[in-house]
């Protein structure tokens, strides 16, 4: 089992078990175990076409929320400006305008999570760099697809999912433009929506302190499991656990 997903997993059931600081601990690990090895054959130092190093800067922006989360601000803002000099030092390599402009999108969710001056800021330049772009975007719905841009995508929809009884409450369509013949415009709704909405979705989760697992494969009205906190019998298979879809609680088998 890779190094990453071992993390990544540990993290859920400390997740699973509201121990906020220790799933910062376990996504830091896995951030920078993809970081450093992001798969065979791909160089950590530079983006390939599917831009797997994201994955690793998911994981950072995790660890900062979850930190939010367990009242540990001091670290947040230490991990929020490694992911932000982790995503900055990427953007020099990136040889596709398109993934430079996620880059920055990265660093200004780092800024917002780890509660960094100048987020919307950044969004606004993420922004900028996806209109700039748009003459070098062929098909933009395919790069919106690729492990880059669904890793930045990631930590805002399981934050939002927290607020919103455990069902997805970000769809593809609230992130990206109407019109994908509009490249620029399409990919950099991305950026508009995250300025408009993620601080208000990252505050009520700190507020309640509650962070959902990540969403994985899901069941509704399953009669073999019960959740015992909430009673529900709805099923998030997710890391390596079998969680609550509600609450992220443990299940119970009945």
């Amino acid at each position: 089992m890779p190094a990453e997903n071992r993390h990544y997993r540990t993290a859920v059931e400390a997740l699973a078990n509201r121990e906020y600081e220790r799933a910062g601990d376990c996504y830091t690990r896995s951030g920078w175990a993809t970081l450093a090895d992001p798969r065979e054959g791909v160089d950590p130092f530079r983006l390939d076409e599917k831009g797997w190093i994201g994955r690793g800067l998911q994981a950072l922006t995790a660890a900062v929320v979850a930190y939010r989360v367990a009242d540990r601000p001091e670290r947040a803002t230490h991990r929020a400006n490694e992911g932000v000099a982790v995503a900055s030092d990427l953007r020099t390599t990136a040889d596709r305008p398109v993934q430079a402009a996620c880059l920055r999108e990265f660093v200004a969710d780092f800024r917002l999570t780890g509660g960094l001056d100048g987020s919307s800021a950044a969004y606004r330049e993420a922004q900028s760099a996806y209109e700039a772009a748009a003459d070098t975007i062929d098909e933009p719905q395919s790069w919106a697809t690729t492990p880059l841009f669904e890793a930045a995508a990631g930590t805002l929809t399981q934050v939002a999912r927290g607020t919103a009884n455990g069902e997805i409450a970000v769809r593809w369509e609230d992130l990206h433009g109407a019109d994908p013949s509009r490249a620029g415009a399409f990919l950099a709704h991305r950026a508009q929506f995250k300025r408009q909405r993620f601080a208000s979705l990252l505050e009520q989760t700190r507020s309640e302190g509650y962070l959902a697992a990540p969403r994985g494969t899901t069941e509704y009205g399953n009669e073999q499991y019960q959740c015992p906190a909430c009673q529900a019998d709805d099923v998030n298979w997710t890391g390596d656990s079998v969680l609550c879809l509600r609450c992220s609680t443990p299940m119970r088998r009945e």
